[in-house]
C-alpha cells in the first residue's frame, strides 16, 4: 500500500547554487531564490505526504546539495550502502548521511575512498524488484557495481551515459510501476539502449523526448499509480495517461538550477526484497601491461581513452616512467567493463596498441572448431593489419598472411597460424576466439605520434551527407498510397544511406504497413540494416548519437558471419537473432528482397 513506502527527504534551509560540478549550475551561482526554493520543496513535499511516508535527515550548514537525498546512498531491504560522492564540494555529506542510516537501524557498507558511487541518483531499482539499474560515465564508477550486486544480493544492469546534460542516471531514466520506463534514449550510448530494448518490451518503454527530457520529466517519484514531477508537456502527461498513471505536476524551476528535479530530491528507503532474485553482476574486469614510449607516442593516452570510449572503466595499478627522452615506460591497468562483449571489443582495441598480460597470467591463445563451412564460431577474433603473434603450446607464433577482417586458423600440431577470410574457412578448422594469448608486435623505439596514422573509421569527418538526418516520409508515403489506389505496386530501391541517415525505422514501418511490394538493394543496405538491428550501430556508427564507435567496422563482420551460420537472412528472422528492422519486416511480410 502507498502509506507503507518510506521515502527520505532534506529541508532545503542551506540550499543554495554555491558552485559548478554539472552543466546546469553554469550561469546560476546565487540565483537561487530562497523564498521559491522553500515554496516549491513544501508543494513536493506534501504531494509525497499524500501518498507514502516521509522522513527527514537534518540539514546541514556549508553543504547545500544535502537537500538531493537522492545521493544519500542506495537501500534494499535492511542495507544501505552510503555514497561516495565523485567532487569534493559533497564529501562532507558523506558522515551524515551514514549516521542517519546507521541510528534508523540500517547495516551499512562503505565503498573504497577512490570508489565513487552517488547512491539511487545513478542506481534505480527496477519498481517490479526484478534487477537493479546502475548509470556510471559521469559520476558513479563502473568498478563499483560488482560490490552493489554482492552487498544487496540483486541483479545489476550496467548503464553508460553518455551526455553531461544526465550526469546521473535519475536525471534520464525512470523505472515504473507495472513494468514501464520513462527514458531518454540519446542520453545512453548504443549498447545500453540495447540492453534496455532486451529488458523492457516496447509497449511498456515510454520515450522522452528532449524538450521534456531538458526539463527533467525523467527525474519523477514514482508511488505506485502516481507520477510526481516537474512540469512537462500535454503529449507526455497524455501518454502517461493512457498507461495508466495519475501525473501530479509540481514545479520544481529553483532547484533545475542546480541541475536536479523531484527525484532527485528523494530517497526510498524501504525497496522490497525479493527471495528469489540473487547478485549478478556481468561487470568483468582483467589486468594489461604496456610497455614502450607511453607519453611521447601518445600510447598510454589512448590505451585509456580506448576504455572509456567503447564503455569501460580503469585504475592505473602501475606506471614506471622512463627517466630519459630514450628510456622506455611501463604500466599495468585494470580494465573494467559492464560485460563480456563490450570486454572483447576494448581488449582488442587495446591489443591493437600493443596491450599484453602480465607475465604471470599468460596463456595459451583459445580456439573452436568450424563446424559449417565458411561460418567461424561466435567468439572468433577479428585480424588487424598490425603483425601479430598468437600463443601455441607455450610458444609464440607469427600469424601469416597478415590483413584485416578475417579469422585466424591455428594448427597446433604444426604450430603455424593464419589469416583466413570467412569464406575460406573448411570443416574442422582451428578458429581463434576470444583475446587470450595474443599480441601485436610493435617496436619498443616507435614514437608514432597519436596524431599520425589514425585507425580506420566509416563517416568519421566532421561533416558528411551520409549522417543522420530526418526523411520526409509522409511525403514518399502519399505518393506511395496514390500508386497503391491506383492497384498498382511498389518497388523501393535503397542503399545503405537510408539506414545511415536514420530511415530504417520509417521504410520498415512502410513495408509493415502493405506499402512497399518489393525491396531493390543488394547486399550493402541488408549488412547494415542487420547490423542496426543487433548492435546499434551502422558500419560502425553509433545510430543514437551519430557518431563512429572505436573499433565499430568490425561489426559488420560479426553480424555476416551471424547470418552466415543460420543460412539466410529469413531463418535468421525466424529463429530469433533478428527482431527489428528494414529485413526482419521484409521477412515477416513476404516482401521479396533483391
Amino acid at each position: 500500500m502507498a502509506d507503507q513506502i518510506r521515502i527520505l527527504m532534506c529541508a532545503p534551509d542551506h540550499y543554495d547554487v554555491d558552485y559548478v560540478i554539472n552543466p546546469w549550475m553554469e550561469g546560476n551561482i546565487h540565483k537561487s531564490t530562497r523564498d521559491r526554493s522553500v515554496e516549491q520543496w513544501n508543494q513536493l513535499h506534501n504531494a509525497i505526504k499524500e501518498r507514502a511516508i516521509v522522513e527527514l535527515v537534518e540539514p546541514q550548514k556549508g553543504w547545500p546539495d544535502m537537500v538531493f537525498t537522492a545521493n544519500a546512498g542506495l537501500v534494499l531491504g535492511d542495507n544501505a550502502i552510503v555514497s561516495r560522492f565523485y567532487h569534493k564540494e559533497r564529501q562532507g555529506e558523506e558522515p551524515y548521511f551514514k549516521e542517519w542510516f546507521a541510528n534508523n537501524g540500517f547495516k551499512v557498507f562503505e565503498l573504497p575512498k577512490d570508489l565513487p558511487f552517488e547512491g539511487a541518483g545513478d542506481a534505480l531499482f527496477d519498481r517490479e524488484g526484478r534487477w537493479l539499474w546502475a548509470g556510471y560515465g559521469f559520476r558513479s564508477e563502473l568498478d563499483s557495481h560488482p560490490y552493489i550486486a554482492r552487498w544487496l544480493d540483486t541483479e545489476v544492469l550496467s548503464l553508460r551515459l553518455m551526455d553531461e546534460r544526465f550526469y546521473h542516471l535519475d536525471t534520464c531514466f525512470c523505472p515504473l510501476a507495472g513494468g514501464y520506463l520513462l527514458y531518454y534514449p540519446p542520453a545512453f550510448d548504443s549498447y545500453s539502449n540495447r540492453l534496455i530494448e532486451l529488458r523492457i518490451a516496447e509497449e511498456k518503454r515510454i520515450v522522452v523526448e528532449e524538450p521534456d527530457a531538458v526539463k527533467f520529466a525523467c527525474n519523477a517519484v514514482n508511488i505506485n499509480q502516481t507520477i510526481i514531477m516537474n512540469q512537462i508537456s500535454e503529449s507526455l502527461q497524455q501518454r502517461l495517461n493512457n498507461a495508466g498513471f495519475e501525473v501530479v505536476q509540481t514545479p520544481l524551476s529553483e532547484f533545475l538550477k542546480a541541475g536536479g528535479a523531484a527525484k532527485c530530491l528523494t530517497l526510498r528507503v524501504n525497496e522490497p526484497v525479493l527471495e528469489d532474485v540473487h547478485a549478478s553482476t556481468p561487470v568483468e574486469s582483467r589486468t594489461i601491461q604496456l610497455n614502450g614510449h607511453l607519453l611521447d607516442a601518445g600510447i598510454m593516452n589512448k590505451a585509456l581513452d580506448n576504455i572509456v570510449e567503447n564503455g569501460g572503466s580503469f585504475k592505473v595499478l602501475n606506471f614506471d616512467l622512463g627517466i630519459e627522452r630514450q628510456s622506455t615506460s611501463a604500466a599495468q591497468v585494470r580494465v573494467s567493463a559492464p560485460d563480456h562483449d563490450v570486454m572483447e571489443e576494448i581488449m582488442t582495441q587495446l591489443i591493437d596498441l600493443g596491450a599484453v598480460a602480465p607475465p604471470q597470467e599468460v596463456c595459451d591463445l583459445k580456439t573452436e572448431t568450424v563446424a559449417k563451412a565458411g561460418v567461424a564460431p561466435d567468439d572468433f577474433y577479428v585480424s588487424t593489419i598490425y603483425p601479430t603473434e598468437v600463443r601455441v603450446n607455450d610458444q609464440w607464433v607469427k600469424v601469416q598472411n597478415q590483413r584485416m577482417d578475417a579469422a585466424i586458423v591455428v594448427d597446433p600440431q604444426k604450430m603455424t597460424a593464419e589469416c583466413k577470410l570467412l569464406r575460406d574457412l573448411a570443416v574442422g578448422d582451428h578458429v581463434m576466439v576470444g583475446f587470450d594469448g595474443i599480441r601485436t608486435v610493435r617496436q619498443a623505439e616507435d614514437r608514432e605520434q597519436r596524431n599520425g596514422k589514425k585507425e580506420f573509421t566509416f563517416m568519421g569527418s566532421g561533416v558528411s551527407s551520409e549522417r543522420r538526418v530526418e526523411l520526409l516520409v509522409e511525403q514518399i508515403a502519399w505518393e506511395m498510397r496514390q500508386v497503391r489506389d491506383q492497384g498498382g505496386k511498389v518497388a523501393v530501391t535503397a542503399g545503405p544511406v537510408v539506414i545511415h541517415t536514420g530511415g530504417a525505422q520509417h521504410l520498415a514501418k512502410l513495408i509493415r504497413d502493405g506499402y512497399v511490394d518489393a525491396l531493390l538493394g543488394g547486399n550493402a543496405i541488408a549488412v547494415h540494416d542487420i547490423e542496426q538491428a543487433m548492435m546499434g550501430t551502422s558500419l560502425g556508427v553509433d545510430m543514437q548519437r551519430g557518431v563512429p564507435v572505436s573499433g565499430g567496422h568490425r561489426h559488420h563482420l560479426k553480424v555476416i558471419n551471424t547470418v552466415r551460420r543460420y543460412g539466410s537472412i529469413a531463418q535468421a528472422v525466424e529463429q530469433g537473432a533478428i527482431g527489428k528492422g528494414v529485413m526482419y519486416e521484409c521477412v515477416k511480410n513476404n516482401v521479396p528482397s533483391f
